[in-house]
């Protein structure tokens, strides 16, 4: 599951790198990669999220408590979505 997780974020973000859903996406893979950061985000961003959104959101948080965030697949997708982002399309 926490591929498929990765996976779903990656596409949602790639497809639409500067949308809203896909920036709120991508400001929680970025605190939940920071491990002595505290895991800060706004929980109150949960509410801005798509339902489905939210239940991706759901799992990457699952991911962090199984301490998936330092995984090489996670590193690796974390790559290819900061890619997306700093696109120009």
């Amino acid at each position: 599951m926490s591929s498929d997780v990765l996976e779903r974020v990656y596409q949602i973000i790639k497809s639409e790198p500067h949308a809203a859903q896909s920036l709120l996406l991508f400001a929680l893979i970025k605190t939940l990669d920071v491990q002595k950061g505290g895991h800060m985000y706004l929980l109150s961003k949960l509410k801005d999220m798509t339902a489905e959104n939210r239940q991706l959101a759901y799992g990457l948080m699952e991911m962090m408590v199984n301490e998936q965030t330092t995984s090489l697949d996670w590193q690796a997708k974390l790559q290819l979505i900061e890619s997306s982002i700093r696109s120009n399309s």
